[in-house]
Parts: C-alpha cells; structure tokens; sequence
C-alpha cells in the first residue's frame, strides 16, 4: 500500500462543550488561515444559527489546516449521542482521532459514545486534556478516568498506549509536560504527524470515493461529500455512479471542491485521501460510491446505529403515593390555581 505522507485526515471528538472548536479555531490562527484584520466570529467552524446560540456542534465539518508542509484535514464532531449519525460518517473520513477531554468535568457519557465508535474502527486516538488552566482543575485525575474508560470499552493493549497533550485552547498553547504552560500548539501538531498515519491506497487501482455527507449550495445544488479511497477524481471527468441499490448509472463531475481553511475551493483534481465535494449527482445518497465507469468497485455501505427510544415504567414511590387528591376536575383545580 502507497502512503499519501503530504495528508493527515484526524477527527477532534469530545462532550459537548469540551472546546473542541475553539481548539480548531486556534489551529486555523496559528496556521495563518486569516488575515491579521480580518473579522472572524468566534468559534468559527458553527456556521448554524442553532450551533452559535447554543455553543454545540450538530453536523460534522471539515477544515484544512497546513501545517510542515503537510495538509491536516481536520472534521469537527457532534458531542452528542442524538446525532450519532453524524459521529459515525465523520469516522469513516478519517484515520485518527483527537480525544478532547476537560480537564475538570473528565470523560462524560458522551465521550464515551464517540469513544466506542472511534475504537471499534480501530482508530489511533491522542488524548488531549483541554483548559487546564482552570482553578478547579483535576488532570492526573481525569488521566486516570480516561485510562478507565479505555479498560471498560475493552481497549486492546496497543489502543491503551495513547499520548496525551495539555492544552488551553482559548490561549491557544499545548504541551507535552503536565504543569508546563507551552508557547503555541506546535506540541500538538508535531505529535499528531506522528501519531496519525498517512491515508494508505493501492497505486493503479481504479477511482473508488465514498459519499460520506450531503451538503447543498445555492449554485450548483446537492453536494456529495466524499473521501477518496483510491485512485483520482477530475472535475468534468465521466464516473460510474453505484447506487444503494445496486444499479450503476453514468454521471459527470459538474465540480469539484476540496477545503482550504475553512473555504471550499475549485480544485481541477483530487488523489487519495483527499475529502472532497462533488457535484452533478442530483440524487445522490450518503453510502454510495463514485467510481471507474471502466471498471465500477462499490464499496460497502456505511453502516450507522438505528435510531432508538427507550420508556422506563415504574411505580410511584414519591410520598404521595397512593393518596387521590380532592380536587380531581379540570375546573376544580382552575379554581384553586386562580
């Protein structure tokens, strides 16, 4: 297998409100993604109205950042198990994971959620322990209950090994050492090089991209968010379009983006590994494949938890039990309350 080494594809998963996107945001700073008088809104990667208001990432993102002369595709999670099929489309586009834990609240359920799906892809995750800087910070403690977490998601030995980086994203400095406060995020962007491997694919093979995400723009309509597997996709290329049901139809690239920050830009080609947005698929579904009208490969398709909803039946046991009160009817309780 060839090694793209100029591409790193990492997903930052965390609980809600962890910092996950303010850590990004120092990322694409310190990366020079903007202009030193350029306005930029806070926490820029929610772009929902619903995400800003509320601080919470909903749909999974992705932006670039260019750091040692490598591309760092970075794809920012939702928090949150109620949109577990945002977290699991999210995993597929990537080969590592940045596990960002508060360094006082610790693994919270939802840690635990994204957690599980990141190592049952058998993904190499690098802990990072974010506001470390806060006065009720407990961090060789919270160490402890993510190597606990590990052992009760039934962690393997070579998962358990993971590194750890200390982090204040809000000041945007990372560092290896408990207790020391570093310059920048270098420390974090170094040892996610190392750390998270390069996307593999096999030279010759044929065009294989995966629809992992829709999207849609004002322009050109329904966007298919792919990565690609192997071999390269061009724009205004013919590809062989496998459908969920198993039928191929023939289809052309009307355009191709790539990320570059946190735009979408035209780009004539993209290779393996590389996440990308195509258009000209009207119909396309997430699962799908884009593939050589030559020689079509479907992969196999993404397979996400069923929605689930669960009702606890008990007894009463307040301190009213059993007792009925004497006011029973609509009008007689109105009467009361007024």
């Amino acid at each position: 297998m060839a090694l793209r080494s100029d591409l790193r594809n990492v997903a930052i998963v965390a609980h809600v409100d962890h910092g996950k996107t303010t850590l990004v945001d120092a990322m694409l700073w310190q990366s020079g993604a903007f202009r030193a008088n350029q306005d930029v809104n806070e926490r820029v990667m929610d772009s929902m109205d619903l995400e800003r208001e509320k601080g919470i990432t909903i749909l999974a993102k992705n932006t670039a950042v260019r750091y040692a002369g490598v591309k760092l595709n970075i794809v920012d999670t939702p928090g949150h198990a109620d949109f577990g099929g945002e977290v699991e489309r999210g995993l597929t586009m990537v080969d590592g994971v940045l596990l960002l834990v508060d360094a006082s609240e610790g693994p919270l359920p939802q840690t635990r959620f994204v957690l599980r799906k990141a190592l049952e892809s058998r993904l190499p995750v690098i802990l990072v322990v974010n506001k470390v800087d806060r006065p009720d910070a407990r961090i060789a403690e919270v160490v402890d209950e993510v190597y606990e977490l590990f052992l009760d998601l039934d962690a393997d030995e070579e998962q358990i090994e993971f590194p750890i980086v200390y982090t204040n994203a809000r000041a945007g400095w990372a560092s290896l050492e408990e207790g020391a406060i570093g310059e920048d995020l270098s420390p974090l962007l170094d040892l996610l090089l190392e750390t998270i491997p390069a996307p593999s694919y096999e030279e010759g093979h044929p065009l294989q991209a995966h629809v992992t995400n829709l999207d849609a723009s004002p322009y050109v309509g329904r966007l298919a968010l792919c990565r690609v597997r192997n071999g390269s996709i061009k724009k205004g290329q013919q590809i062989a379009w496998c459908r969920a049901d198993g039928s191929v139809e023939r289809a052309v690239v009307s355009e191709l983006y790539v990320t570059e920050s946190l735009d979408r830009v035209d780009a004539a080609e993209a290779g393996p590994g590389e996440i990308i947005a195509v258009a000209g698929l009207p119909d396309v579904t997430i699962g799908e494949t884009l593939a050589d009208p030559e020689d079509p490969r479907p992969l196999p398709v993404i397979s996400v938890d069923e929605p689930s909803l669960s009702v606890t039946v008990g007894i009463n046991t307040s301190p009213l039990a059993g007792q009925d009160g004497s006011r029973l009817t609509a009008r007689q309780v109105k009467d009361r309350l007024d």
